[in-house]
């Protein structure tokens, strides 16, 4: 087997420090703490990490963080420079705030690093694509890490969608509803590429791209700035591909009654997700002549329409189960690297992602349907 990429990481703030904790433990498992909560929903470990990946060190500007990096026993380097510097460092995970992404992740490439990098990986298509000529003229790996592909409440509604398990799907809502605001730092401020677009919507964004393989015709948004002027604090995204299937994607921060994290519908039948545990049911359809039934009284009159359905046309099912590595990101990275595997996780799809979030700020800025693709 080849010896280990020797992966340095710059920013060891939450994000980086969840790296570095899942790179040096070899357990890929980029969270602070483990217990029962992360294992239900998460997937299994089947990559050993360590053997792929090793931590060389971590940088951050914070005084603060140097230490804590240090308390663990990571070594630390310096500056940046240090690490551009260092021969014996193979490759570069950014995780500095979004936009400081592009400078550094050319610098990395330029000497020789292959580079991971934290979303958004720039904060306009534009600045992606400057980034990915550069890896193209040097011939070196630049990686998006749109991780939450490996979620597994989204692998159960892709499930559900790629084997039609409900039919053939007319509509997909995914919603993440927090009640804490932006989070205190740098997200918060416009101009270093914050706002809850760039935070949470680059991930639900990229992940119905990749389930859904057709083209985006229409995009119109809202966002929303209950807590911050500056930036979004939350947004819904209204979508509508070629096929005519339709999507609502909805990220809110002050909301203390959280919705289903996902719904989808088909033509026989449709399942919710409630929560990251992965609560939920799918209801599928058995008889759809059966549509005789008597009426309900609906607050102050009574409808048959709306009526629910009577459990002899309809099976309450469980979610399905699904399998997965959700080390694989690591994994695959390396392996890519070393050219031994095609890119999970590809520039031009997170040009795509940037792409649409630009066309969703324009909406909300004109108040206008936006034709796209």
């Amino acid at each position: 087997m080849s010896n280990p990429l020797r992966i340095a990481i710059v920013g060891c703030g939450g994000m980086g420090g969840g790296h570095a904790i899942a790179i040096a433990s070899g357990s890929g498992n980029a969270v602070w703490n483990s217990n029962e909560d992360d294992a239900k929903r998460g997937g299994t470990h089947d990559t050993d990490i360590s053997k792929k990946l090793v931590l060389a060190g971590t940088y951050d500007i914070a005084e603060d963080r140097q230490k804590w990096a240090q308390e663990h026993g990571y070594h630390t380097f310096a500056s940046f420079e240090e690490i551009l510097a260092d021969d014996t460092v193979d490759a570069v995970l950014i995780a500095t705030p979004n936009h400081l992404h592009h400078d550094m992740a050319i610098a990395a490439m330029r000497a020789g690093k292959d580079v991971l990098c934290e979303k958004p990986v720039m904060i306009s298509s534009a600045e992606l694509l400057d980034v990915l000529a550069v890896a193209k003229e040097t011939g070196k790996v630049f990686y998006p890490r749109q991780n939450r592909r490996w979620d597994k409440d989204y692998r159960i509604i892709k499930k559900i969608y790629d084997e039609k398990l409900v039919g053939e799907i007319f509509n997909i809502e995914c919603r993440i509803m927090g009640s804490r605001g932006i989070p205190g730092d740098w997200r918060g401020v416009k101009e270093y590429g914050g706002g809850m677009m760039l935070d949470w919507g680059v991930h639900i964004i990229d992940r119905l791209l990749v389930m859904v393989p057709e083209k985006v015709k229409r995009v119109f948004c809202s966002c929303t700035h209950i807590t911050n002027e500056e930036c979004d604090d939350g947004f819904k995204l209204h979508l509508t591909f070629e096929s005519g299937l339709t999507s609502v994607l909805e990220v809110g921060t002050c909301h203390f009654i959280p919705s289903p994290v996902w719904a989808i519908y088909g033509n026989y039948g449709s399942a919710r997700v409630d929560n990251w545990d992965c609560e939920g049911v799918m209801m599928r359809l058995t008889d759809w002549s059966d549509k005789d039934t008597k009426p309900i009284l609906a607050g102050a009159g009574l409808t048959k329409t709306m009526a629910p359905r009577l459990g002899n046309s309809v099976d309450e099912l469980p979610l399905p189960e699904v399998e997965f590595d959700n080390n694989e990101l690591y994994s695959n990275f390396v392996d890519v690297c070393r050219g031994e595997a095609e890119q999970i996780v590809t520039g031009e799809q997170a040009v795509r992602v940037l792409r649409l979030m630009e066309a969703a700020f324009q909406s909300d800025e004109t108040g206008q349907v936006v034709n796209f693709e």
